[in-house]
């Protein structure tokens, strides 16, 4: 059902239907990223391999693995390094197979059994930072050893299970650990704790998607992002049927993360093309074609996908009261469609949405009052709140001409 709203002006706006043969299509801006991408240490030449499906440079990265491994198993960026990293080790284990590529048994076995150590507080590596992070990265570690059906209920013991104070990145890990390990106690339960706080956190600003821990999650030394995270849920609810009906938005909210149509990172561009490949797989499995037809009142609308193959949008104009919108598909296939209502409502107190930002100004001296003359003082007051957390922000409240500060501002 549509109807426009009551205060809106009649003659603008309407609604709007977007349709797409697939959601996760556009992945030509990764592709052309990552093949410029000119740096060569371990964990990019992994994530270009990845990222670009390409098994040729797979097969150099592994000609060239032995001579990163260091004496605990553990993978070094680049062959010179002194010791390995726990990180680039879980790294290469889940990445590689997420992308359903094998790792030879004796390096492989060799990489198992250093992140094992490094569980067991057998192998030692200190974090690239003085912070706290070890519980982090020896999930990280279990969540690559579950992969091979090498993670055992006891290996716990050398962590304390604490999702709620953890970043989200171990929380998905955690919840990828309990779904290949069913004999932890009580998984059942705690896999459900786990996914209600990786909903609470999740923080949806129109179709782009963020968590509202993105501020203190950012640990670049650990190879974790927001973005990383976006793409990784994706994949870690993709088989979950309680998350079938969200995870279109998911997509859309991990895909409307990408800058210059990519992801900030080589890991989470690794990371997004297999994300967006297996829900590709899942949900757009079939090609579309045929005829979608979207009726709004007594009009309708048609989208011929053989002429439309990129997609395209119909528009309505609003109707006299409230009526009802349907989309009914003839052919192959599934498109997805975005109904976006458009309106123009007169703005008749202050609006926000992510930012709420008030400017109070106090007159301190005034020649005279209620009037404003040349050598009176002000003071500026900004007030500034977020809905979430944000990384940074800029604020710009220029100066009136023939103005000037005083004291330090």
């Amino acid at each position: 059902a549509v109807e426009r709203p009551k205060d809106a002006l009649p003659g603008k706006g309407g609604v709007n239907v977007a349709f797409r043969k697939k959601l996760s299509n556009g992945m030509g801006g990764v592709l052309w990223y990552m093949k410029q991408y000119p740096y060569t240490c371990m964990e990019q030449r992994t994530s270009r391999a990845v990222a670009l499906r390409d098994e040729s440079l797979w097969k150099q990265v592994i000609a060239d693995l032995p001579a990163h491994l260091d004496g605990d198993g553990l993978v070094k960026y680049f062959p010179t390094c002194l010791v390995g990293s726990d990180t680039l080790t879980a790294y290469m284990l889940s990445i590689s197979h997420e992308a359903g590529w094998d790792i030879p048994a004796d390096p492989k076995d060799r990489m198992l059994a250093g992140l094992r150590g490094f569980i067991e507080g057998k192998v030692i590596r200190w974090s690239a930072l003085p912070t706290a992070d070890v519980s982090i990265r020896k999930m990280a570690a279990l969540e690559a050893l579950s992969r091979y059906k090498k993670a055992e209920p006891k290996l716990l013991g050398s962590l304390t299970v604490e999702p709620n104070l953890w970043p989200t990145s171990a929380v998905i890990d955690w919840m990828n650990v309990l779904m290949r390990v069913p004999a932890l106690p009580e998984s059942g339960k705690r896999l459900t704790e786990a996914e209600q706080i990786i909903r609470s956190r999740l923080n949806f600003q129109g179709t782009t998607m963020g968590f509202t821990t993105e501020k203190t999650a950012y640990f670049w030394w650990l190879m974790i992002s927001g973005d990383v995270n976006a793409v990784k849920t994706v994949l870690t609810f993709l088989d979950r049927d309680q998350w079938k009906e969200d995870m279109p938005r998911l997509v859309r909210g991990a895909l409307g993360r990408q800058y210059r149509g990519a992801w900030s990172t080589t890991i989470a561009n690794a990371w997004g093309i297999m994300a967006m490949e297996k829900f590709s797989k899942k949900f757009e499995n079939l090609p579309v074609t045929g005829t979608t037809r979207v009726r709004l009142e007594d009009k309708a609308k048609s989208v011929d996908w053989q002429s439309a193959a990129e997609g395209t949008a119909v528009m309505f104009g609003w109707p006299l009261k409230q009526a009802e919108l349907s989309v009914t598909h003839q052919g192959t296939g599934k498109p997805w469609a975005t109904v976006q209502s458009i309106a123009a409502i007169p703005l008749k107190k202050s609006f926000s949405t992510g930012y709420r930002i008030k400017k109070t100004i106090t007159p301190i001296e005034q020649k005279k009052k209620g009037v404003w003359s040349r050598g009176d003082v002000a003071r500026i007051k900004l007030e500034l709140e977020s809905q979430a957390d944000m990384t940074w922000l800029v604020v710009n409240d220029p100066i009136p001409a023939g103005s000037t500060i005083l004291g330090s501002g």
